[in-house]
C-alpha cells in the first residue's frame, strides 16, 4: 500500500499542467479594437471563368506567374470555331463581286433610260443592288461574330496581377458559369489587402484613417503597420469561425480593409493575421478585447445613455 501511495504521488506530480505562455501579441495602442485579418489581393482575388464551355487546349500560365491585362492565360479547343471563321470570309469574298456586278448593271441601266430602257427596269436593277449590298453587310456581320467566338475561345487576364490558383489542365473540360472552384485565380499582391473582420458591438469605435498593426497569425514576431483603405458599407454575419468554446455565431461584423507593402514579409494571399486598430476606448471602462472574433461579450448600450 505505501509503495502504491508514493507512486500515485510521483505520478501526480508530473502531471501538473505547466502555465501556457500565450501566443498573442502584445497590443501596440493603449486603446484599441482588435479583429482577424484575411490577407488578399488589392484587386480581390479574381475567379477566372470561361464564356464558352470546351476542352482546355493550351495553357500559357503557371502558378506564381505575373500577368498584364491582357495576356492569355488559356485557349478552349477552338479548330471547329475556325474553320467557321474561313468559311464566314469566303462568304464576304462572293458577296463583295455581286455588289459589284449589281452597282455596273444598275449604271449601265440608267445610261441606256433616254434610249428606251423603261424605268421599271432601272427601279428592279437598283433593288438588286440594295440586295447585293444587304447579303454583303450580314456576311461581314456573320465574320466579324464568328472571330469574336474565336477570340471568346482564348481568356485573358481582366487585370494585371499575379497567378494565386491554377486548377485547370490540359484536356480538361472547362465549365460556364459559377464553380466550386475556379479555373484560375488572379489577383494584384502589391500592394497586398487585409480584410478585418470587427465585431458590430466595436465598429463604432473603429475612426477611417486610424492607425492599425497586423501581425501573422502563427508568428507574431513578423509584424507590419497598416494603412486604412476603405470599410465595407454593409455589414455581414461573421462566416470566419473559430471553433472556440463560447465563440458567439449570432454577431455580425464591419469589414475594414487595409492595405501593406509586402517586401522582405514571408506573408501570402489567403494567411490570417491578428490586427489592432487604435481606436478610442470603450465606455464605462470596459477593457478591450484581444480577438473579438473568438470572445464572448454582451452589447454595451452605456454610451447611448
Amino acid at each position: 500500500m505505501g509503495l502504491g501511495i508514493v507512486a500515485a504521488l510521483r505520478s501526480a506530480r508530473t502531471m501538473v499542467p505547466t502555465p501556457m505562455v500565450s501566443d498573442a501579441p502584445t497590443p501596440p495602442y493603449q486603446a484599441f479594437v482588435a479583429g482577424a485579418g484575411l490577407v488578399e489581393a488589392n484587386t480581390e482575388n479574381i475567379a477566372i471563368g470561361t464564356q464558352l464551355a470546351g476542352i482546355v487546349s493550351e495553357i500559357y500560365v503557371k502558378i506564381g506567374s505575373q500577368m498584364k491585362k491582357g495576356d492569355p492565360l488559356f485557349t478552349i479547343d477552338d479548330r471547329a470555331q475556325r474553320a467557321l471563321v474561313v468559311q464566314r470570309q469566303a462568304a464576304v469574298q462572293v458577296a463583295e463581286p455581286q455588289v459589284t456586278d449589281a452597282k455596273y448593271e444598275l449604271k449601265l441601266a440608267e445610261s441606256l433610260v433616254p434610249e428606251g430602257i423603261t424605268i421599271e427596269v432601272r427601279d428592279r436593277d437598283i433593288f438588286t443592288v440594295q440586295k447585293a449590298e444587304a447579303q454583303l453587310v450580314q456576311a461581314r456581320a456573320d465574320l466579324k461574330a464568328a472571330e469574336t467566338d474565336l477570340e471568346r475561345l482564348t481568356v485573358r487576364a481582366p487585370v494585371g496581377g499575379q497567378i494565386l490558383q491554377l486548377k485547370i489542365h490540359l484536356g480538361e473540360f472547362a465549365q460556364v458559369g459559377v464553380l466550386a472552384q475556379p479555373l484560375i485565380l488572379i489577383g494584384n499582391v502589391e500592394p497586398l489587402n487585409v480584410r478585418v473582420d470587427v465585431d458590430e458591438n466595436d465598429a463604432w469605435r473603429v475612426r477611417e484613417g486610424a492607425a492599425a498593426a497586423g501581425y501573422l497569425r502563427g508568428n507574431k514576431e513578423i509584424t507590419t503597420p497598416l494603412k486604412f483603405v476603405r470599410f465595407e458599407p454593409y455589414v455581414i454575419p461573421k462566416v470566419s469561425l473559430t471553433g472556440a468554446p463560447g465563440e458567439r455565431v449570432d454577431t455580425r461584423v464591419m469589414q475594414v480593409i487595409y492595405s501593406f507593402s509586402r517586401g522582405e514579409l514571408p506573408i501570402k494571399a489567403g494567411q490570417q493575421m491578428d490586427v489592432y486598430i487604435d481606436a478610442p476606448p470603450h465606455v464605462g471602462g470596459r477593457p478591450a478585447l484581444l480577438r473579438p472574433t473568438i470572445t464572448s461579450h454582451k452589447e454595451d448600450t452605456s454610451y447611448a445613455k
